[in-house]
């Protein structure tokens, strides 16, 4: 064979390689998004409110939608039946967390049971909460404490109602919350409902909420991470820092007080995370223990607090429904009696507004942003390797195609429906779904039935300074999690016989 015919022969096979690597590219479908600008890419169209501006841009873009956020590819599900694609069909996929910079203060992301990768760390951990903390055993055995906190709840409210003075409806019920999690941990009370450490404890929580949903331009354009522009990262170690200050000496004072390896029964899960790490029975160090507290404390404060109060703001717009729901109490249990736990399967009413609240009003509007690190094929697209992927969950409580009339408070709607929030039905996954789902669920449900149904049993309520329902500010204020805008206050009136 001469020179020419190998040359053109080698061409030959460039042409046919080059053609079917650019077949195979080309079949590479990203999902459809909106057109991008040079450098910033759509980060302009995210807005105040991303969970909103998202939701609108699906209805033009389709439930798979794909952004450029300056050099983050970004890929954004807005419906259940992607969703369950998604984290059911490809939950391996699906399962690993974008590691944003905000958490990396600390070296957070490294031992947070939420942003750790799936790895034999993640599941040991994992396994931790479900067989110690949350394990039926364990929450079947706490209820006492957990009625004792919210008959100090009732007990505040009571002395408001004879003082005809408005309760900060989200304060109380996070120092409610804040309580009956430090109770169950350490066997005492952090806060109580005017305590300025209970206040204070709330704005870190809410900082580190802030911090992890807040636009950063470090996540967006990785050259600003060394600079920290926003200063998020220094505020998130702050806050962090303070909450493990607060920990640690709890700690330190159970280790010097006793063995925890001595006793035959422990008394609170601190004591149990510390007979575990002296035992060995299973991997963790004190330094998790510290973390893992900050992921429950954090997590289980702001989000369940958040959505009571959104349940409150609901009802007390939605006159009918308050005294619908009082109904149902005053019939299943009576004037005398106080609500238990084991009353809330024989009220169906109340259920349904926590779910239609968590429809509403998912606490985490996103979940937790995730990362594929390998192209994922989802019904026909491709999801390309390293990009982020966030799950819109406010939209898909919001999608009319599932719901009707989706922006009403409707909790009827729930009545007879086989629809729950424990990730298997994908309308209403507040919590996640797949090997994702949020540990602390089984708690966070008991006790917002708990703590709802008792303010609606013992008060009737109005609206502090005579604000009608109508005038309600129902606006929301975005984060990592979603609060009411405008505090709820209002005053409570003591139920007579």
């Amino acid at each position: 064979m001469d020179y020419l015919s190998i040359v053109l022969c080698l061409l030959l096979a460039w042409i046919t390689i080059h053609l079917l690597l650019t077949k195979e590219k080309n079949t590479r479908r990203l999902p459809p998004g909106p057109p991008t600008i040079p450098i910033f890419g759509n980060l302009f169209i995210l807005g105040c409110n991303p969970h909103i501006s998202l939701t609108e841009l699906a209805k033009k873009y389709g439930p798979l939608m794909t952004l450029q956020l300056g050099r983050l590819r970004t890929v954004v599900i807005s419906s259940a039946a992607m969703a369950k694609e998604a984290l059911q069909k490809n939950d391996l996929s699906f399962s690993n967390r974008m590691i944003i910079d905000a958490t990396q203060a600390m070296s957070y992301n490294e031992h947070s049971v939420v942003w750790l990768p799936v790895s034999s760390k993640w599941r040991n951990l994992r396994k931790i909460c479900n067989s110690h903390v949350f394990s039926t055993i364990r929450l079947e055995a706490s209820q006492r404490v957990r009625m004792n906190k919210v008959n100090d709840l009732l007990s505040y409210v009571r002395k408001c109602s004879e003082a005809d003075v408005a309760v900060d409806i989200g304060q109380a019920a996070f120092t409610t919350t804040l309580n009956l999690l430090s109770s169950t941990f350490f066997s005492v009370d952090l806060g109580n409902p005017n305590s300025e450490f209970s206040r204070n404890f709330k704005e870190v929580i809410r900082s580190i909420m802030e911090g992890a949903g807040e636009t950063n331009f470090a996540d967006y354009f990785p050259i600003l991470k060394r600079i920290d522009p926003q200063g998020i990262r220094r505020r998130m170690t702050n806050n962090f820092q303070q909450m493990i200050d607060l920990f640690n000496p709890l700690i330190e004072k159970r280790l010097q007080c006793k063995r925890p390896s001595d006793s035959t029964e422990a008394n609170d899960v601190l004591d149990v995370l510390l007979g575990i790490n002296q035992e060995k029975t299973e991997e963790i160090e004190i330094s998790q223990i510290l973390y893992l507290l900050v992921d429950l404390f954090a997590a289980g404060t702001d989000t369940t607090s958040s959505t009571l109060e959104w349940a409150m703001a609901e009802l007390l717009r939605n006159p009918e429904k308050l005294k619908k729901a009082h109904q149902e109490l005053r019939e299943t249990i009576g004037h005398e009696k106080s609500v238990q736990e084991s009353d809330i399967s024989h009220l169906p009413y109340l259920q349904a507004i926590v779910k239609e609240t968590f429809r509403l009003h998912p606490a985490v509007p996103f979940l937790v942003p995730r990362r594929v690190h390998s192209d994922v094929e989802l019904s026909g697209f491709t999801v390309p390797k390293n990009a982020q992927v966030l799950v819109n969950v406010w939209a898909i409580g919001r999608d009319p195609n599932i719901w009707e009339r989706p922006n009403s408070f409707e909790p009827e709607r729930f009545l007879g429906s086989e629809i729950d929030v424990k990730g298997r039905n994908f309308e209403l996954i507040p919590f996640g779904a797949g090997r994702r789902l949020c540990p602390g669920s089984p708690l966070a449900i008991r006790m917002l039935h708990l703590m709802l149904g008792s303010l609606i049993h013992g008060f009737d309520w109005k609206l502090e300074g005579g604000i009608s329902p109508e005038e309600m500010d129902m606006e929301e204020k975005f984060a990592l999690t979603l609060e009411k805008a405008q505090r709820l206050r209002a005053i409570p009136i003591t139920v007579r016989a």
